[in-house]
């Protein structure tokens, strides 16, 4: 039984999904169960790449009932900082890794009479799970938009499972048509909501959902990628008020970077201001929000910072790790 720790696997095959997603499948080396999971549920991948470590974050695809092996589907970001590119340029069938247990910050509602859910591009990979979980039990829809068929990752696979519950966008080609959070208009009240892609995307849907009287409990998201940031980063000092230590975040560094870095045990997950796993309580100072997880009324409601991706106004800031 496992218990602990990271788990060491193999790639064991590689499916190239579209022009730029491939599907990595790996199974564990020491050929025992791999844990189970519930649909939505990501892991974390630990790389040696050259002297470091690339650690990254990527939704499950496999059956949640499939203990054999694991199942991730990367695309090729237009923003990577290694990442994907390493994983599409240089693992090949044969290649060892660690990936750490399953964890779901992205589950389905159990109070949902409906489930509904926005996709674009790689942004499908959680709802793939998710729509297994749900088949034998309860109603869904998928809205998926993508660029072509061809470049739709699974379009085959959804048309063939689930039939007339799939709607798809495609923006270019001879019909192109777009997706637009208008569709929630018509939702039937109990319905849940799901979105995943990039900030602005879910930016969107979110605020649109909630516009049209959404409960915030009937709205969930993910994001697959930080996307370009192009925000000034300012360096600043931080307070760590109940350890009594001071560190300084340089203009290259996030905070949770410079946290980790000074041996502070920083909690953290998907390191793009998404799931709200790094949020810690701020003492003192302003700061300049950079997520999505936090609403405008949380930011009232409560000073916190978002470690991962948020920064300091001022010079100086105090939290409470």
């Amino acid at each position: 039984m496992r218990v602990v720790g990271n788990i060491p696997v193999k790639v064991d095959e590689i499916i190239q999904e579209t022009e730029f997603v491939k599907r990595f499948r790996f199974s564990p080396i020491d050929k025992l169960p791999l844990p189970a999971f519930t649909g939505g549920a990501h892991i974390k991948t630990f790389l040696h790449k050259d002297d470091d470590i690339l650690e990254r974050t990527y939704s499950l695809v496999s059956l949640p009932t499939e203990r054999n092996f694991y199942e991730i589907a990367i695309r090729q970001d237009d923003y990577s900082t290694g990442g994907s590119i390493y994983w599409h340029k240089e693992i090949t069938v044969g290649t060892t890794l660690d990936i750490s247990f399953p964890k779901n910050h992205f589950p389905l509602s159990y109070q949902a009479k409906h489930h509904v859910f926005y996709a674009a591009g790689i942004g499908i990979t959680p709802f793939l799970t998710m729509m297994k979980d749900l088949q034998e039990w309860q109603t869904f829809e998928l809205h998926y938009a993508a660029r072509t068929a061809e470049q739709c990752a699974f379009y085959e696979q959804l048309k063939d499972e689930y039939g007339d519950r799939c709607h798809f966008y495609f923006s270019r080609g001879d019909d192109p048509k777009k997706m637009f959070p208008t569709s929630m208009v018509t939702h039937r009240i109990g319905t849940h909501v799901y979105f995943c892609g990039p900030i602005k995307m879910v930016q969107d849907y979110r605020n649109a959902a909630v516009s049209y009287g959404y409960p915030s409990k009937a709205i969930h998201f993910e994001l697959f990628s930080a996307g370009k940031d192009d925000q000034p980063k300012n360096a600043f000092t931080v307070e760590l008020v109940d350890s009594n230590k001071t560190i300084r975040v340089s203009e290259n560094e996030s905070l949770l970077e410079a946290l980790l870095n000074a041996g502070i045990d920083a909690p953290h997950a998907c390191k793009i201001g998404g799931c709200g796993s790094c949020e810690l309580d701020v003492a003192e100072g302003e700061i300049h929000h950079r997520d999505v997880f936090l609403t405008a009324e949380d930011r009232k409601k409560r000073n916190s910072i978002l470690t991962c991706c948020s920064r300091a106004k001022s010079e100086k800031i105090a939290i409470k790790i």
